[in-house]
């Protein structure tokens, strides 16, 4: 078969078989040219489109450059490998997948400013509120949040991690889309970290977000890993957007969710009280640790005072010593004693067959200064006496999961009565106003011990002290009321978590977007 030269000059097809010619269309070269065009176009724009990826990847992911040059063998991101780890991890035989018939919320796309840790200081409710205020700091700063570090170092010396007490995949899942949550950071950040190349600060108590703007993303985007190492009230109460507002309720009512565990064991306590009829939850605090902080030593002996005394000063971070506990009770600054609050709960006609469940850790004195408490409302019960000793087997020694399980109870409560307005009674005030302006009687302390002493010294009858005690109290229930606002003096104002009142009516920032 040969090529023949055709009149003109132009190639001629070869020749068939049998003499026949193969006839091409006179267009067959032009063809094979757009062929060949379009096939060089599919793979030039496949090689921008992958680069495109590649760079929005970049832009957008928990690491700095592309995942492919530095040899992460996962295309998923931080999210997805954590969702596969977690459906890989076996689960509790009580365990419920709560989040199974919730739809994800679609992930907030940003550029990534660095990384933000924290490290709570304090109790449980003291962490809980600061957990809130750095989700929104990340938020708004457009950083990537690690997974919060808890206090292990306080007087509690409580070992357990962030996810031995909330539910850390709902935490990190619910919030998707305003921030990225990592339970721990990528690899290469870690190195860096590990080598001491980030910066660690305690950032300024009661700053409004205007501060973590202009102060603390600077610091963020210079280091690339920011740490802050004390949390509690670092946020201001008042004078914050109300996006910033609704955010904070947002995460405290929605996204902190205590683990299937505790809220089993939770909802087990409240049922065993529900079938006895209605319940107090009184928030007893005269534990040891208050009554060394505060100094307050009404009704103990001379060696408890002493002993109370010692512990203050072993304590650095607890910075007054000298203490006059008589002048600070007068000035309602102390919590109410056993005794006390016996007389006051009487006074407000509870009920004597009231089930009383007290919310608190071992009150200082034991029997002897709850013997008023007892005989009064013989119907006095705790976690512990309700509950088998299995059931708390791995809560002991983990004073942040048993306070948890006080905190489910107290939300649930027909009356709660907290006798020292410390961190659990400000945030479990403000979760049942939020539940619908739910029974809580905030006690007038400075009032009281006055009443008290006058009734106890002969100076005013039982009926004249009970109607005293009822008539200050009519309209401190936990009832809708505006929080109070002392510009320049955040510590005496209200508290934004006692009383959410950005929150109480359009529960839309509840729903994810």
């Amino acid at each position: 078969m040969g090529w023949k030269v055709a009149s003109g000059g132009k190639a001629a097809a070869p020749a068939a078989p049998g003499g026949d010619k193969l006839r091409f269309p006179p267009s067959s070269s032009a063809a094979a040219a757009r062929s060949r065009m379009k096939l060089w176009l599919v793979r030039a724009t496949t090689t921008v489109l992958l680069w495109t990826c590649v760079v929005q990847l970049t832009a957008v992911g928990d690491t700095w450059g592309p995942r492919v040059l530095k040899g992460w063998p996962s295309c998923l991101t931080p999210h997805d490998e954590e969702a596969a780890a977690a459906a890989a991890r076996p689960r509790h035989p009580l365990v419920v997948d709560r989040a199974a018939a919730l739809p994800l919320p679609p992930k907030r796309i940003y550029r990534n400013n660095g990384y933000l840790m924290v490290s709570c200081n304090g109790g449980l409710n003291q962490m809980r509120a600061a957990i809130c205020d750095m989700v929104v700091i990340a938020r708004y700063l457009n950083v990537t949040l690690v997974v919060p570090e808890l206090d292990k170092t306080s007087f509690w010396n409580d070992p357990s991690e962030f996810q031995d007490i909330f539910d850390v995949e709902h935490f990190i899942t619910s919030l998707r889309g305003e921030v990225r949550i990592l339970r721990e950071l990528p690899p290469r950040v870690k190195r860096r970290v590990e080598l001491g190349m980030f910066h660690s600060m305690p950032p300024i108590s009661w700053s409004d977000i205007s501060y973590y703007q202009n102060q603390i993303l600077p610091l963020i985007r210079k280091y690339k890993v920011l740490h802050l190492n004390r949390t509690d009230a670092r946020l201001a109460n008042n004078g914050l957007p109300m996006e910033i507002q609704k955010l904070r309720c947002r995460v405290n009512y929605a996204s902190l969710r205590f683990t299937p565990q505790i809220e089993e064991l939770g909802k087990r306590v409240i049922r065993i009280l529900r079938q006895n009829g209605p319940f107090l939850v009184l928030h007893l605090r005269y534990e040891m640790d208050m009554l060394a902080f505060s100094g307050c030593t009404q009704g103990c002996s001379t060696e408890e005072a002493e002993e109370l005394t010692r512990m203050r000063y072993a304590y650095p971070w607890w910075k007054e010593k000298v203490i006059d506990s008589d002048l600070k009770r007068k000035d309602g600054l102390c919590p109410l004693t056993p005794e006390e609050t016996a007389l006051v709960l009487r006074a407000l006609d509870i009920d004597r067959s009231m089930q009383i469940y007290i919310a608190a850790g071992e009150i200082y004195g034991g029997k002897r200064r709850m013997a008023a408490l007892t005989s009064a409302y013989p119907n006095v019960v705790r976690k512990e006496t309700l509950l088998e000793p299995s059931d708390l087997m791995f809560f002991q020694n983990h004073s942040s999961q048993m306070a948890a399980l006080d905190y489910l109870v107290s939300l649930e409560s027909d009356i709660f009565v907290p006798t020292y307005d410390g961190n659990m009674a400000k945030v479990v005030e403000g979760h049942r106003r939020f539940m619908g302006y739910k029974k809580t009687v905030l006690l007038d302390r400075k009032l009281i011990v006055e009443l008290v002493d006058r009734y106890t010294n002969g100076s005013l009858r039982w009926d004249e002290f009970s109607a005293l005690i009822k008539v200050a109290h009519a309209k401190r229930m936990g009832s809708a009321s505006k929080r109070m606002v002392i510009p320049d003096r955040p510590k005496e104002e209200d508290y934004f978590y006692a009383n959410p009142q950005e929150c109480l009516q359009d529960r839309d920032f509840l729903q994810t977007s």
